[in-house]
């Protein structure tokens, strides 16, 4: 089968030469509907490929969505099994537990800050955060331009896009 592309050179030169024919408005159509040829059934065919790769997309996504909410559940029912497992421990007073797989231990964790109240830590020990740096809003000066004003720097285009419905 002939690439879209090929087709769709062959049909642009089949256009220039009927119109260097100068043939009337309503023959010119019937020659340039009949000339369609392969072009219109290979353009749908990359249309449904596209398609199906637009649904395909979304459905990796959704998936992606469900494994990661999975992951999360799966990441707080061990930790939660832990700090079950720790707290039992510490009830029976068993520092440590040998086995063929691991062995498991109750230790001293490293030194963590505990803030009781953030209001009464002293402003040295508190962060700044960088403030975001500023962006174009497109918007604004989308509308700008349309209302006539001129804006330095940026411009309205219309670049062409695909619509399949």
């Amino acid at each position: 089968m002939t690439a879209l592309y090929v087709l769709a050179a062959e049909h642009r030169a089949a256009v220039e030469q009927l119109e260097e024919l100068n043939l009337d408005e309503a023959t010119f159509k019937d020659t340039l509907e009949s000339l369609g040829g392969e072009l219109e059934p290979k353009a749908i065919s990359t249309a449904m490929v596209a398609r199906n790769l637009e649904v395909l997309a979304e459905q990796i996504k959704a998936a992606e969505a469900e494994m990661a909410k999975r992951r999360k559940v799966i990441e707080n029912n061990a930790d939660r099994v832990r700090r079950y497992l720790l707290t039992q421990l510490q009830i029976a007073g068993v520092q440590k537990i040998d086995s063929p797989y691991f062995s498991i231990s109750v230790r001293k964790g490293p030194p963590a800050v505990l803030i009781e109240d953030e209001a009464q830590l002293p402003v040295d020990y508190l962060t700044q955060p960088e403030p975001p740096a500023p962006r174009p809003d497109k918007a604004l000066i989308k509308q700008a331009i349309q209302d006539g004003f001129d804006v330095p720097g940026a411009k309205l285009v219309s670049n062409p896009s695909l619509q399949i419905r």
